[in-house]
């Protein structure tokens, strides 16, 4: 979801995705109409924005490598049949498909920034 917005996340990867978990944090799984209640919502970051440290209501995710790989095999790893896996990136949509997760474009995403 980082670019999805031009508020200056190159300049600052890090505070981008502090402010995207912040705001997703607030909303809860209400973010994403039609998830359960209990939703977990799991941020993937890498890169700089490998240090940025959970809060309540959010598991962060530091990828190894690429951010892609790691929300592939997150999605290998869940038997969760209702994950979701928010990106406007075609490839990893279709990875993440081919293990049973939908996809959502950022634009579903109901937070404030």
């Amino acid at each position: 979801m980082i670019g999805s917005v031009p508020d200056g996340w190159w300049r600052d990867r890090a505070g981008a995705v502090e402010r995207l978990r912040d705001a997703l944090a607030s909303a809860g799984p209400a973010a994403l109409p039609g998830a359960p209640p209990d939703a977990e919502i799991v941020l993937v970051v890498e890169g700089a924005a490998r240090g940025v440290p959970e809060v309540p209501g959010i598991h962060v995710v530091a990828a190894n490598g690429s951010g892609d790989d790691a929300i592939v095999q997150l999605c290998k790893e869940s038997q969760d049949p209702g994950k979701v896996v928010v990106t406007a990136d075609r490839a990893l949509a279709e990875r993440v498909r081919q293990l049973g997760a939908r996809v959502v474009g950022p634009r579903t995403i109901r937070i404030t920034r």
